[in-house]
């Protein structure tokens, strides 16, 4: 996450037990005094209990110290998988940083030490509950992706999250590092999808890591997140393209540098091309173009080549040697940016994910969520699609 994560509420089950234990020198029992006359080792204090079953994943496991510190704790589930934890300043507590598995067995082991040298240690093992669902989740980019300045990260969810407080939950659970950290804003696209993208287009060579560490996360009714999601991705140069459905020319940018100019011909009028902010959404060497995909069986169906997707609704530069004569002059196209062969080719094998492409010229306004664009949005409005409605700065990487 990029702030905090959500606290949820004891289990009434876990409750009891905490409260059953308060006083005891630690969860199992703890270290008992030394012999008579002897100062007693600190008395240390684990929450849950220990024997607890059907924790919340999103109770904080939290480890103090009476009249000493803190010299280790460790919390890992039954295979050896360790969770994150945080130390307080004085030492004399810990806290779990994120959310657990559901369905898991974790034993806590901790160890502490007074002024005196005396050493204490204590354990607890725990259970937490089964979920009545299961929240699972796909992320793009792809883990190692090399991607364009304008690709937004997508957090795509197995179930809709219908709640706002679902939605501040599963938003607090997910983290992006970045090695030049910039500010940026989620946005839910839908129930099912929730977007980030940074203020500005990224900075080129930005590394980036997101983790969702959504196991744990309380995102509706029954409803538990149960695995973590992590990809790594880099961002390429700055791939900027420039349409003008009125001068029949794309040109194409890389770091403010124009290195290609082309003749186009987007679409007739009637089937006008969309104008707007897109990105390079996928890339498909060889496809074939089928009217019946936009709702017009048999006005056409054409093998085309070298194609780079803007919208979901199927807009595309692509090859076309049969409109070579239009292009440069005239807008001839089904809706989509016809170039020559050659051109095609070559802005095929230049272009990443993500990189930008903007029309502009044409009477069709690109609609937000037609694919990924989270340029056709100011960032103010962007910014009010997140749950927890403010911008944040992504963090440095480790």
């Amino acid at each position: 996450m990029l702030q905090g994560r959500a606290i949820g509420a004891f289990t009434a089950v876990a409750a009891a037990l905490v409260l059953a234990v308060a006083g005891c020198s630690s969860g199992d029992g703890g270290t008992p005094g030394g012999k008579e006359g002897e100062a007693a080792p600190p008395k240390l204090t684990i929450t849950p209990a220990n024997g607890a079953k059907g924790v919340a994943p999103d109770q904080p496991v939290v480890v103090k110290v009476d009249k000493g510190r803190l010299a280790g704790v460790t919390l890992a589930d039954s295979k050896g998988r360790k969770a994150e934890g945080k130390l307080a300043a004085d030492g004399t507590s810990w806290r779990s940083s994120w959310g657990l598995k559901p369905s898991t067995t974790y034993t806590v082991t901790a160890r502490s030490t007074a002024k005196d040298g005396k050493a204490g240690t204590a354990t607890s093992t725990f259970t937490t509950l089964t979920p009545t669902a299961k929240l699972e989740s796909g992320m793009a980019p792809l883990d190692g992706e090399k991607v364009g300045v304008g690709m937004p990260i997508q957090l795509l969810l197995s179930k809709p999250v219908t709640t706002k407080q679902g939605k501040q939950n599963v938003e607090r659970s997910l983290e992006v590092r970045m090695s030049k950290p910039v500010e940026g804003a989620w946005y839910w696209i839908s129930d099912k999808e929730v977007d980030f993208r940074p203020r500005d287009y990224w900075p080129t060579g930005q590394k980036v890591k997101v983790i969702a560490h959504l196991a744990g996360v309380r995102a509706g009714e029954g409803l538990w997140g149960v695995k973590d999601r992590t990809a790594t991705f880099t961002v390429g140069p700055r791939h900027i393209t420039l349409i003008d459905a009125k001068k029949y020319r794309a040109t194409v940018t890389e770091n403010g540098r124009t290195v290609r100019t082309m003749k186009v011909s987007l679409g007739k009028p009637g089937d006008d091309s969309y104008s707007g902010k897109m990105i390079a959404q996928e890339k498909v060497a060889d496809m074939v173009m089928d009217s019946a995909t936009t709702g017009n069986p048999g006005e056409y169906r054409t093998p085309t080549k070298w194609n780079v997707r803007m919208t979901y609704s199927g807009t595309f530069v692509h090859s076309a040697p049969w409109s070579t004569g239009a292009q440069g002059s005239a807008n001839v196209s089904h809706g989509c940016v016809n170039a020559s062969p050659a051109d095609a080719k070559w802005f095929y094998h230049f272009t990443n994910r993500g990189d930008i492409i903007e029309v502009t010229g044409t009477t069709r306004k690109l609609q937000f969520g037609n694919g990924p664009t989270p340029w056709a949005k100011s960032w103010e409005d962007w910014v009010k699609g997140s749950a927890l409605g403010a911008p944040v700065r992504g963090l440095p990487l480790e």
